[in-house]
């Protein structure tokens, strides 16, 4: 019963809105006074709701002219009411209205999901079954559906029939054409309720809630790390995997993601797409743009809760944030030394190789750095970018800046727990500390000379030389 008056539904509301374009004639049947556009319509609507012989024989196709200049005979266009569906298919427009009046009969026992369709139920319990009935003869893709694995084949050959008319973006599916088109328009279609967030996907919002709620579903069964997003998690696992399948054509970089290598390659074209409109800065990344703007407008929304430390970057509090925790998790398997980050780790470690993968064009100095390498570089310019507003003292980094403000302000903050000796820099106290404890670090290699510094042994070599 059920069934039968969700089909009548259908059927009441098709025959509704089946009236189709402007027409030369209409056929009226006498049994119930519906009008249709052609005789053959009208022939199948009484063997459908008039079935007895009585109601065939007593029903007659009575022509009523409507206009008098003959107009081409039109498809049938199926409209549904409820929406804008259109189809040219009887059976398409009885299959989308029984969407809008039936009931969802067919639920997963496993999750939420709800369907009209047995066969659209039977799909998604692959998910659950982790079933892929589909696979590429190219590569190990593999997929529960046909049209799944239809539109991966177009990878292989290069196929995006899809193309944006405003710029060259081109891609597989009208669905990813219609997410692009959004860029161009600026429309924001979703937004959070909690924070002022705004997204063009209804995905993307669903992800950013769960940053409100705290959620992370997804979590690695040999650390502790927990995400959002199952893809996360997949990246995540290759860290421990130790897998890399993303390699660089022209150098021996290695990654775990498309996108890492695609910044990569970046490097060796040169290309800096994102650039401040403020100051010259120019950068690979979008979000490093961001970053950056954050400089010039002062913002600084991490600060630590010991000290006044602030500063723009989630990381780079975590990262401070172990100098007062005292945590130094990278140490050198050759010496004793221990660092807060991989980085200086990695540094440290060109020490021990000798690595000096920078130098310089017009001398021969070289350095473990690129920026040690441009602060050199200065030096044959002649320029000194920093400048005293109280002296004329000019200077080519920020830190020697500093030092010297001090001389202005009076400012010693490092002072001897012996005796009354303060002065400007740690470097200073620890020179001074050398004569309470009677150390000499330094001796000639010709005499039995010893002194506390390097400069006072060059002194002394002179007297040799």
């Amino acid at each position: 019963m059920k069934k039968k008056t969700l089909k009548q539904k259908s059927v009441n509301m098709l025959t509704n809105n089946t009236s189709g374009a402007s027409t030369k004639y209409i056929f009226e049947c006498d049994g119930c006074s519906k009008k249709f556009s052609t005789k053959d319509i009208l022939a199948k609507h009484i063997s459908y709701s008039h079935k007895t012989q009585k109601n065939q024989k007593n029903t007659t196709a009575v022509r009523t002219p409507v206009e008098q200049t003959p107009v081409p005979q039109l498809t049938e266009i199926f409209n549904c009411d409820i929406c804008e569906f259109k189809t040219s298919q009887k059976r398409c427009i009885l299959a989308h209205l029984n969407a809008h009046v039936a009931e969802q009969v067919y639920c997963c026992n496993n999750c939420d999901y709800k369907s009209i369709r047995k066969d659209n139920l039977q799909t998604h319990m692959k998910i659950h079954t982790e079933e892929k009935p589909f696979s590429c003869n190219i590569c190990e893709y593999k997929c529960i559906t046909k049209s799944d694995l239809q539109r991966h084949m177009k990878i292989h050959t290069g196929e995006k029939p899809f193309s944006c008319n405003i710029c060259e973006y081109k891609c597989i599916q009208k669905r990813y054409l219609q997410k692009h088109m959004i860029i161009h328009t600026g429309e924001k279609p979703f937004s959070c309720n909690i924070c002022e967030y705004k997204c063009i996907e209804k995905s993307s919002l669903q992800r950013h809630m769960k940053i409100h709620t705290g959620e992370k579903p997804f979590s690695c069964n040999i650390c502790e790390y927990k995400c959002i997003e199952k893809s996360k998690l997949q990246m995540h696992m290759k860290i421990h995997t130790g897998e890399k399948p993303f390699s660089c054509n022209i150098c021996e970089y290695k990654c775990i993601t498309k996108s890492d290598l695609q910044r990569h390659m970046k490097i060796h074209t040169g290309e800096k797409p994102f650039s401040c409109n403020i100051c010259e800065y120019k950068c690979i990344e979008k979000s490093k743009l961001q970053m950056h703007m954050k400089i010039h407008s002062g913002e600084k929304p991490f600060s630590c809760n010991i000290c006044e430390y602030k500063c723009i970057r989630k990381h780079m509090l975590q990262t401070h944030l172990k100098i007062h925790s005292g945590e130094k998790p990278f140490s050198c398997n050759i010496c004793e030394y221990k660092c807060i980050q991989k980085s200086d780790l990695q540094r440290h470690m060109k020490i021990h190789t000798r690595e000096k993968p920078f130098s310089c064009n017009i001398c021969e100095y070289k350095c473990i750095e690129k920026r040690y390498l441009q602060k050199h570089m200065i030096i044959h310019t002649g320029e000194k970018p920093f400048s005293c507003n109280i002296c004329e003292y000019k200077c080519i980094r920020k830190s020697d800046l500093q030092r010297h403000m001090k001389i202005h302000t009076g400012e010693k903050p490092f002072s001897c727990n012996i005796c009354e000796y303060k002065c400007i820099e740690k470097r200073y106290l620890q020179k001074h500390m050398i004569i309470h404890t009677g150390e000499k670090p330094f001796s000639c290699n010709i005499c039995e000379y010893k002194c506390i510094t390097k400069s006072s042994l060059q002194t002394h070599m002179k007297t040799h030389t």
